[in-house]
């Protein structure tokens, strides 16, 4: 076992041989290096969370600076570890940190079962009944026949616990309303592609997301014609020239 620092004050023990969410697996971060070329544009393997995590950070300092106020991201891990009741208050407590109340757009990179999927939380500061900002949900995946919606027992929850650890007035039937949206986005084309999906997903998300995200303008571009399988090439050769 190894383990992982979060901030100043916890540690977490993760199974450094792992791949599975489940048991916790650990990942290099930004000082991740593989050195084999083209390992993402040619899909010779599923991006682990350390080259994901490497990925989405580079690609998060390439936002302009109004992007970067607007949104915010979770640690591709966080979603995961929430499962495990032994973390579950620490991952609450990093979320608290991040402030998502006063975000337009929270993006929240999910790996179960050795799948990649992205979850996004829209306005979650506004009110929840507002028609113009719409406090909702998307989940966005790239293998629609693995039902993305078997997460949403464990989201809804997970949403619940933050609101709760923020000490947000609204009552639980309430949040657990909160529309969980599912479009139909373009679908990968083996077994290997979810993790590049889903960084493509939160590129083009983030250059494309409307200021104001309401129920009657869904699902905006987030159709099977989002984009090409010519643009994912183009955008994998970008992330493997960040050196993972």
């Amino acid at each position: 076992m190894g383990k992982e620092k979060h901030g100043d004050d916890s540690t977490i023990p993760i199974d450094i041989t792992s791949s599975d969410p489940g048991k916790i697996p650990c990942r290099a971060r930004s000082k991740r290096r593989v050195k084999s070329k083209n390992s993402i544009a040619k899909q010779k393997k599923k991006l682990d969370s350390g080259a994901f995590e490497f990925c989405l950070l580079n690609l998060w300092s390439s936002f302009p600076e109004d992007k970067r106020t607007s949104f915010a991201y979770f640690d591709c891990q966080w979603f995961a570890w929430y499962r495990e009741a032994a973390y579950r208050e620490k991952v609450l407590a990093w979320i608290k940190r991040k402030q998502i109340f006063s975000k337009k757009y929270v993006l929240v990179p999910i790996v179960c079962w050795s799948h990649w999927s992205l979850l996004i939380f829209c306005h979650f500061g506004e009110n929840l009944q507002s028609k113009t900002r719409t406090p909702c949900m998307l989940l966005l995946d790239s293998l629609q026949m693995a039902n993305p919606r078997r997460l949403e027992p464990d989201i809804r929850k997970f949403v619940f616990d933050i609101y709760r650890a923020e000490g947000r007035p609204e009552e639980k039937q309430t949040i657990y309303q909160i529309p969980l949206l599912v479009p139909k986005v373009p679908q990968q084309r083996d077994d290997k592609e979810c993790g590049s999906f889903v960084l493509y997903f939160i590129n083009l998300f983030v250059e494309g997301a409307p200021d104001n995200f309401s129920i009657e303008g869904y699902p905006y571009f987030m159709k099977k014609d989002w984009f090409n399988a010519e643009g994912v090439e183009r955008f994998c050769e970008r992330l493997d020239s960040f050196g993972i």
